[in-house]
């Protein structure tokens, strides 16, 4: 923050000199325009954007509406006149003479209103061919959400997911995750994400409060025109044009979270944001934001259980609760590993080492997020426009997969060169990414345990410390309790200088293995930092033809994407190399790329009535065949006020980096991309079990030996029928089937909108993860008695996450409905409603859960005021969803059932250009969470002020 705020300080005050002195630089030979902008009660409108159209001169109203406009323009000229809320005009002035006196009138709902991103070409959103969903800059700035990021999760079918202050994720129409591959983000057409991590940052490098226009989020598969990682939808968000945004603003927030109630002060949260654009003439213009936000993140601190004493020795049932020796906390790390132990008496147990909650693992929850963009825009003649813009964005947060992974210092940038025109635009970027300092806590808490004492000789040690209470005459809960104090003893115990010293040591090494294994028992290198870089490449070109074609509108583009992953020894490896020497950095650079194309046609009939629209896309891999898409959609108008849509389109999405290509050793358990080559020499596609199948053998075993006082090798006999080989097959591409239909209108003179829609989908080939377990020797196909052996010992067997398709068809289905009501004046009450589930046709042998992660239904009402008084309005939003069960690899569980309000009050004082904006994300602090093992999310309070002067030339 120290750094940065000088930065911030600079910025502002050549800012705020430099602007007058290019201003007054325009006044010889010049003439002034004045004029005053009332609304349709005659009432004075202050902040309307004047513009001379097609130049790059402007100014706003004052606070009695009225304005002056000094230019040297010939006459006649036109005045484009706008205002958040109101419908564009245009006058036109003949002479310096002209008496200019304009009414806005306020905006129809959703009449005129232009989106992109459903046909990447201009459309009215009520005659969109899929649904889709707008927010424009009003309802940006009016949101009572703390960032305009959180308001997508107010949107029609729209699931927002926060992994903390720093980092959400929005998904629609199911199947969602934290790392949500199925979604794609793009900011002005640049996908946003971190190639290795695999997902938008959420808005970690994305446009700031102050640049951003509009955000259009198309709901469900948008493969046919956009190819892979758009199989759930994708949402696009517009920044403001230098030309047509001139001035310089500047944004402060301070925000307090924490209000707990346990007797802890609240934490502070702050931002800080400015913006700066000018244009120097009607053919060049350029600007510059940056950004800084400090806060405390939301603790993830469950205490649930994920093996309860019933799941894992069911036969000791006063082993429960906090007694249970095989306890797996949601937010407790290497306290999952399966360690079996008998005692002298012969009774049979499976106990879980101690492990290390996550508020030790992290210490200090402080998390910042520093934003730079920039773009030089030149218009040339013939309407073409050509940009050169940077984006960059440095991040702390928390991410999750099948592990919680602390992120620290993670930078992503990219760089676009864009030619647009109305018939084409051609776009070519590079996306850069860097994993700075982060790290997995589950490796972290793995080594911090081993790093002490090894499974072995913890287990050897358990066992004589239970023995020695036992034969002292001690119950079986106080004799389990005394052997894991004897086994702990020495340990890194939070708190201690030993432990933060040894903490911090771990975090820094990038090697996962663990320490100490019976293959190389003098290891004393297992680490966990998360150090990745990648970069990926990407041109895409799109024109339209109706300079050529009549009949119809045609439009054609192609792309070109490829990745470069740096090996890091971790996640992604070299894999020319044998595989004891992978685990290390660098070696031969990962390239995976694909090349597309697609043909769009549309055309009306009956008079502009019926619009039908057709598109078919080609996508090549190189690690798989081709892919065909397409997507054929109808939208009949009646009356010009009812809009009814249908459409039908396949969708696909190759498998990710991470699905592909990774090969990490993390916690004893081996995730490994699907791909058919990196399989070679570990046997898990068709030599294992899965991992399910030998936890339940295991604790039948123990049942066995508990009941009948028989041998672990004759348990082990009995009950070999309980182990299910895997059966696993190279990873091939997700593919979607969808049918939509839907309804949109304007009613009631322009005061009632209505949008419903409704979906069906069918999933194939679906991806996923699936544990399995390896034996180190034989064959599980005919199993013998050491095969069974070593599915009781964890240290003779290899397990593995392979990313996988699921065998079984995947359907789901679900409707939206959405309403908003101008009732009385400024008044507006606007709500959604939301339904979605998950069908699966399963097939006996199919182990893969799809983890659908979405509440049947969710909800969002809001009622609000722009100009209750005089420039003060208000805006208050009540979300609910439903209780739905959670189900991934970190572990399943409910999720339960919350409701929250957010409010909002904005004061503006016109004559000092600036809004006060104070509000609540969470009002009434209900304290709940949004997926497993994520935080506990509660109230937000927040007061931002906005400084906004736009130029005047």
């Amino acid at each position: 923050m120290q750094k940065f705020l000088p930065i911030l300080a600079k910025i502002l005050i050549l800012a705020l000199v430099f602007s007058p002195t290019l201003s007054k630089a325009q006044l010889n030979g010049s003439y002034v325009i004045e004029g005053k902008i009332t609304d349709d009660h005659s009432a004075s409108l202050p902040g309307a954007s004047v513009q001379i159209k097609g130049t790059s001169f402007g100014t706003t109203t004052d606070s009695t509406g009225r304005f002056q406009l000094t230019t040297n323009t010939r006459f006649p000229l036109k005045l484009v006149i706008r205002l958040i809320g109101y419908q564009p005009q245009e006058f036109e002035v003949k002479n310096s003479n002209s008496k200019v006196a304009i009414q806005l009138f306020t905006q129809s709902l959703l009449v005129n209103e232009v989106v992109v991103s459903a046909s990447r070409q201009q459309e009215k959103l009520l005659r969109s061919p899929v649904a889709i969903e707008k927010l424009d800059i009003r309802a940006l700035k009016e949101t009572p959400s703390s960032t305009f990021y959180d308001a997508l999760g107010n949107l029609k079918g729209v699931q927002m997911t926060t992994a903390g202050l720093t980092f959400k994720v929005f998904n629609t129409r199911g199947f969602n995750v934290p790392n949500n591959f199925r979604f794609m983000q793009l900011v002005d057409g640049v996908d946003n994400q971190a190639a290795t991590l695999g997902v938008p940052l959420g808005n970690a490098i994305g446009p700031t409060e102050l640049d951003i226009q509009s955000v259009e989020v198309t709901p469900g598969a948008s493969s046919a025109l956009y190819g892979m990682n758009a199989i759930n939808g994708m949402s696009n968000l517009v920044t403001k044009n230098p030309f047509d945004y001139q001035g310089v603003s500047v944004y402060q927030k301070i925000a307090f979270n924490h209000f707990d109630g346990k007797g802890s002060s609240p934490k502070p949260l702050t931002e800080t944001a400015i913006r700066y654009a000018q244009a120097y003439s009607k053919w060049f213009a350029w600007k510059i934001n940056a950004s800084y936000m400090q806060g405390t993140d939301w603790y993830a601190d469950s205490h649930d259980d994920f093996t309860p004493q019933s799941k894992i020795n069911p036969d000791f049932p006063q082993l429960s609760g906090e007694k249970n020796i095989a306890a797996d906390n949601w937010n407790k790390y290497a306290d999952q590993g399966n360690i079996a132990i008998t005692d002298k008496d012969g009774r049979a147990y499976t106990v879980h080492r101690t492990g290390y909650w996550e508020k030790d693992l992290v210490g200090d929850y402080t998390v910042r997020n520093t934003k730079i963009d920039g773009s030089l825009n030149f218009r040339l003649p013939n309407k073409i426009e050509i940009s050169l813009a940077s984006r960059w964005g440095q991040m702390d947060g928390f991410f999750q997969r099948g592990n919680r992974i602390v992120l620290r210092g993670v930078t992503v940038s990219n760089h676009k060169l864009e030619i647009t025109h109305p018939d084409f635009t051609v776009r070519s970027y590079i996306s850069i990414e860097n994993t700075g300092k982060s790290y997995n806590m589950n490796p972290l808490a793995d080594n911090l345990e081993k790093s002490f004492k090894s499974d072995k000789t913890w287990q050897k040690d358990y066992t004589t410390g239970l023995n020695n209470a036992l034969t002292q005459g001690a119950d079986l809960v106080a004799a389990h309790k005394a052997a894991r104090a004897f086994a702990d003893a020495g340990r890194f115990e939070p708190g201690t200088a030993a432990f933060e010293a040894q903490r911090d040591k771990i975090k820094t090494i990038n090697d996962w293995d663990i320490y100490p294994t019976s293959k190389n028992p003098a290891n004393t290198s297992g680490g966990a930092a998360l150090k990745q870089m990648s970069r990926f490449y990407h041109t895409e070109g799109t024109w339209n033809l109706r300079k050529y074609i009549h009949f119809a509108d045609v439009l054609v583009g192609a792309d070109y994407r490829t990745y470069e992953i740096i090996p890091d020894g971790n996640n992604f490896v070299d894999f020319s190399l044998p595989l004891d020497k992978r685990n290390q950095e660098g070696g031969k650079h990962i390239w995976y790329g694909k090349a597309g194309g697609f043909a769009q046609i549309s055309k009306s009939f009956f008079h502009d009535a019926l619009k039908l629209t057709g598109s078919l896309r080609y996508d090549k891999n190189e690690q798989f065949a081709g892919k065909l898409n397409p997507r054929i959609a109808a939208v009949y108008t009646v009356k010009d006020k009812h809009n009814f849509r249908v459409s039908w389109q396949n969708g696909f999405r190759f498998p990710s980096l991470f699905e592909a290509f990774s090969f990490v050793n993390n916690g004893q358990v081996r995730r490994v991309g699907g791909l058919a080559f990196i399989e070679e020499g570990l046997g898990y596609f068709k030599n294992s079990y899965l991992t399910t199948s030998v936890d339940a053998f295991n604790v039948a075993v123990n049942k066995t030996i508990n009941a009948e006082h028989i041998s672990k090798e004759a348990a082990a006999a009995k009950n070999a029928g309980v182990l299910k080989v895997a059966n696993l097959e190279p990873i091939v591409p997700e593919e979607i089937t969808s049918f939509e239909a839907g309804y949109k209108a304007v009613l009631l003179d322009n005061k009632l909108f209505i949008d419903l829609d409704g979906y069906y989908s069918s999933y194939k080939n679906f991806i996923g993860q699936i544990e399995a377990v390896v034996p180190q020797t034989g064959n599980v196909n005919s199993p013998d008695a050491a095969v069974l052996n070593q599915m009781l010992d964890k240290s003779l067997q290899n397990r593995y996450r392979v990313w996988a398709n699921s065998k079984s068809t995947v359907n789901n289905y679900g409707f939206a409905a959405a309403v908003t009501y101008d009732i009385y004046k400024n008044y507006t009450v606007s709500g959604n409603v939301n339904f979605n589930k998950l069908t699966q046709d399963k097939t006996k042998d199919d182990a893969l859960v799809p983890g659908f992660n979405t509440p049947q239904w969710f909800t969002n009402i809001s009622v609000g005021n722009r100009n209750l008084f005089k420039n003060i309005g208000f805006n208050v939003v009540w979300h609910w969803q439903d209780t739905f069960y959670w189900q991934n690899l970190f572990g399943n569980a409910d999720v339960p059932a919350y409701s929250t309000v957010d409010a909002q009050v904005t004061y503006r004082v016109p004559k000092i250009k600036t809004s006060f904006k104070l509000g609540a994300s969470n009002l009434l602090n209900t304290a709940y969470f949004q997926y497993v093992g994520g935080p506990t999310i509660r109230g937000l309070y927040y007061l931002t002020i906005t400084y906004d002067n736009v130029f005047k030339k």
